[in-house]
């Protein structure tokens, strides 16, 4: 079922942050494909609310971390629409365990960097490949691919360092993608949200209000999916032309050095 809509990717595009994404492009006219760990099964509300969006959905259980998962999730969303326009990399994961950088072991590491960052690195090798195709058969394509890093990428925690560096690599892919696909006219940008009001964020949320009301965050308040979501639609729209490889930091102002 091939699509004249534009067509949105989003890794982690069930719940949360993805999910605040998935539904600004539905409301901007795109037709989606949702990739997530989950059994469809346990997404149909999420699903759901996206389709009473008016979008198209098809969902693929994918752990971005593996090939052959990433190979099939590109192959559905060919099969089932043919074309490509957005990107969203969301898909991530916190350390199962917190540790101090003085304890932590290999295994969290290296599932942190394959999740957070050579999965992502890798599904825009392969988004950028088809993009670049389909700008050369018609002129007038648009597409563009947006990266959800953190404010972690330059704010240190001791208790997980692992989560820290796989961030601050997304931020480096960025600007390596950037700089590669410009001349096909194809941004790349990144979004680094702040504290956001999440099922990832739900075990921390009594320490972060009392946080954010001593003043952590300028705005004073938590963020939520759905400013994340307006600013992917942005980007998606082009918005933001001439401004390939920038960084938006999603954060209420904390990321502002202050005395």
């Amino acid at each position: 079922m091939n699509t004249t809509k534009p067509v949105a990717l989003i890794t982690g595009g069930s719940r949360g942050i993805g999910l605040g994404c998935a539904l600004a492009l539905a409301r901007e006219g795109y037709d989606l494909a949702i990739a997530g760990r989950r059994p469809e099964s346990d997404c149909r509300e999420a699903l759901d609310s996206l389709r009473a969006a008016g979008a198209g959905v098809i969902y693929a259980v994918c752990n971005v971390a593996d090939r052959a998962a990433r190979e099939a999730l590109m192959a559905a969303v060919r099969t089932h629409y043919g074309r490509l326009n957005v990107l969203v990399n969301n898909a991530g994961m916190a350390p199962r365990e917190r540790r101090d950088i003085l304890e932590a072991d290999e295994a969290s590491f290296e599932e942190l960097l394959r999740v957070n960052l050579m999965g992502p690195y890798f599904l825009t090798q392969a988004a950028a490949k088809w993009m670049i195709a389909q700008r050369e058969a018609d002129a007038a394509f648009r597409g563009c691919i947006i990266n959800v890093s953190s404010i972690s990428a330059t704010a240190v925690s001791l208790n997980r360092g692992e989560y820290c560096v796989s961030k601050a690599g997304v931020s480096m892919a960025t600007q390596l993608w950037a700089a590669r696909l410009a001349g096909y006219g194809l941004p790349v940008y990144e979004i680094r949200p702040g504290i956001i009001a999440t099922d990832m964020t739900a075990g921390v949320r009594e320490r972060y209000d009392k946080l954010i009301a001593d003043g952590l965050v300028p705005e004073r308040r938590w963020g939520t999916p759905g400013d994340i979501g307006r600013t992917v639609a942005a980007l998606a729209r082009g918005d933001l032309a001439y401004a390939t490889g920038q960084v938006i930091n999603m954060d209420g102002g904390l990321s502002i050095p202050r005395l």
